[in-house]
């Protein structure tokens, strides 16, 4: 990616994340990447073109805040890293995912849908190796079944609707979600799977 399109994708995903996306016009979301009308379609041919640059901006830093250097315990990874979900909630959305607010925007659009998808099956991929959950199921489908119904990725899953219910229940419970995430996390490391 170029600087150029490094510089334009973060300043659509703050006018994204702070204006929503069906109110910032074409002068805003081009004062918020900071370059000319011309440079802006250059880059970024269409508002689609732009919510896309934006969420996959927003991706790679979620990725990058969330996950690099991570305790190698893996229960001391658990607890930072829903500790780092509370923190990327307070500071960067208080208002719930980006990713899933992009998709109710524009429920139709099979591409932000994929991302969406991505987006989540990464994240579960990464928690899940990264607090011991994984075994042999991260980067397996985790609806993949064994002959009793149950999923091969079945903790990675469970993980996932923490992470999932950490970020929507921040903006009514702040700490307190935090709290409780990483005690069903805990939880979570306990059972058996």
């Amino acid at each position: 990616m170029s600087e150029m399109m490094r510089k334009i994708s973060a300043g659509l995903e703050q006018a994204f994340a702070k204006g929503g996306f069906a109110e910032p016009s074409v002068e805003d979301l081009r004062d918020a990447a900071g370059v000319s009308l011309r440079t802006l379609y250059k880059y970024t041919p269409s508002r689609s073109e732009m919510v896309l640059a934006a969420l996959e901006h927003r991706h790679r830093r979620y990725l990058a805040r969330v996950f690099e250097g991570l305790p190698q315990e893996p229960a001391a990874a658990l607890e930072a890293l829903l500790s780092r979900v509370g923190d990327w909630m307070a500071s960067e959305t208080a208002h719930g995912c980006l990713f899933h607010a992009a998709v109710a925007a524009d429920p139709a659009s099979q591409p932000l849908r994929e991302l969406l998808e991505r987006h989540k099956a990464e994240v579960a991929a990464r928690a899940a190796a990264a607090t011991g959950l994984g075994g042999d199921s991260v980067g397996a489908d985790s609806r993949d079944t064994d002959s009793r119904g149950e999923g091969s990725g079945g903790a990675e899953t469970a993980l996932l609707v923490i992470i999932e219910g950490l970020t929507q229940a921040w903006p009514l419970r702040g700490d307190e979600a935090v709290m409780a995430a990483k005690r069903l996390g805990r939880a979570l490391q306990s059972a058996t799977w």
